[in-house]
């Protein structure tokens, strides 16, 4: 593919995934991952660390998303600031760990990881109900405890962590606006750690593309960003005008189709 196209399917690819997040406030990772391993597969990237950059460069455009999302709901007063910096005491040792576990399990386990996630998250978008809040607030340590099995989750797939955080923070009796809006702010520390991490393992490896540092592909960051940020907001305005309950049910299906694909990938090499 000549670069000129490439530089055209990754802002696709941004306004897409930005548009689906302002849309329905889901994560972008769970687009980008599978289609930027499609991508890179038809750009020649060796199979070996397909996944793992796909993953790493997915980690690298939330760092700049998250910090659009955390600004808005800073503003609308929806995020739980102590809850938050407990969280992250976990999510930063969680984030770099996800980037040695990605190396570890290999490209194809986890592309099947990564497709039983979207299959679950799919199930729960089209069937599912928010759990019910029946705890008291949790406190700085199990928060901290959390944060590490969230960060290690998210960094390991791509994502922002929101599918993870949010139920969470709702089951131990937080409202869903102030769930959401910690969750959006707990982006920041699993993407930056995250990237932090797959830089890391990535470093000195041979058959990386040219314009990588570690597993972390820059072309398709800068692109991918750039076009998301501009798309969310649109995204946000469009969700007030739409039938959410059926747009979910759209999109549970779209994902349910990545997750099979990458199923798909797993099993077949």
């Amino acid at each position: 593919m000549e670069i000129f196209y490439l530089w055209i399917a990754y802002a696709l690819l941004g306004v897409f995934a930005g548009s689906l997040a302002g849309l329905l406030g889901v994560g972008g990772g769970l687009i980008i991952v599978p289609i930027l391993a499609v991508l890179f597969a038809l750009q020649g990237f060796a199979a070996e660390y397909l996944m793992q950059i796909a993953v790493g460069t997915s980690l690298a455009t939330i760092v700049f998303t998250s910090l659009s999302s955390m600004r808005t709901h800073h503003q609308h007063g929806a995020v739980d600031w102590p809850i938050m910096l407990q969280l992250s005491l976990g999510i930063l040792l969680g984030g770099w760990l996800g980037g040695v576990l990605a190396l570890w399990i290999g490209g194809l386990m986890l592309a099947g990881l990564f497709g039983f996630f979207e299959l679950a998250v799919a199930a729960h978008m089209g069937f599912g109900r928010p759990p019910a809040a029946h705890r008291s607030p949790p406190g700085g340590v199990r928060n901290a405890v959390a944060g590490v099995v969230i960060g290690a989750l998210s960094a390991l797939l791509g994502i922002g962590g929101g599918t993870l955080t949010v139920p969470w923070l709702v089951w131990h009796n937080l409202d869903v606006r102030h769930a959401v809006g910690t969750s959006a702010a707990c982006g920041l520390p699993i993407a930056l750690s995250g990237t932090l991490g797959f830089i890391a393992v990535g470093l000195g490896r041979a058959d990386l593309p040219p314009g990588s540092t570690g597993f972390v592909y820059w072309p398709a960051v800068i692109a991918i960003s750039i076009a998301s940020v501009l798309s969310a907001p649109p995204g946000a305005r469009l969700a007030h005008r739409l039938d959410q309950a059926r747009l979910k049910k759209v999109f549970a299906a779209f994902i349910a189709m990545l997750g099979l694909l990458m199923l798909g990938k797993s099993l077949l090499g």
